[in-house]
């Protein structure tokens, strides 16, 4: 008689009665399909969260834009508004200064209050930032200067400097809002 030669895999097989093995293999299946039921239950429900997290942060952004169009557009109408609340006592002592030069014939007291009132205008512009580019003496230079004419000059020590300033520059906050219009010696 022949015997007949079983794979490992036969043995393992024919040792495990038939029964077994279909009461084995059937329970595990719907096992797997309820896990991967709940396993897409769980991505669709986290799907939904990062929408509308997402939605409330566009949303939020959105509106933090827009609040900060209008805020931005306030300040630029508005941003004036501390300047000119601090030039406006100049311009009371200006409209004080007409009406007493109307009635009086002093020259010289017309000139000192006007001479104060451009000292206090002075005086509130530099509050504000306002800073004259000085010129006296000093070597010409293009960051702050705008040489108007060049003149020749026979001292050494004066060539390349500003002799004589034309019109006074400034700066507002350390940045030039208008350059010294100057002669420089050549």
């Amino acid at each position: 008689m022949e015997e007949k030669i079983h794979t490992p895999e036969e043995e393992i097989n024919s040792s495990i009665p038939t029964e077994e093995l279909s009461e084995e293999i059937t329970p595990e299946l719907p096992t797997e399909e309820v896990s991967e039921e709940n396993e897409i239950e769980k991505l669709k429900k986290e799907i939904e969260e990062q929408n509308d997290k997402y939605l409330r942060l566009a949303a939020e952004f959105d509106n933090f834009r827009r609040r900060t169009i209008k805020e931005k557009a306030e300040l630029i109408l508005n941003g004036s508004t501390r300047t000119i609340t601090a030039i406006l006592p100049v311009l009371d002592d200006m409209e004080r200064a007409v009406e007493n030069a109307k009635k009086t014939e002093d020259i010289q007291a017309i000139t000192e209050g006007l001479e104060l009132i451009q000292q206090k205008f002075l005086k509130v512009l530099e509050q504000e930032g306002l800073e004259k580019i000085e010129t006296t003496e000093a070597t010409f230079d293009t960051d702050f200067h705008e040489a108007i004419v060049m003149t020749p000059i026979e001292e050494e020590e004066k060539k390349g400097k500003v002799v004589d300033c034309i019109q006074t520059g400034y700066k507002l906050n350390n940045k030039v809002i208008r350059h010294a219009k100057v002669v420089v010696g050549q």
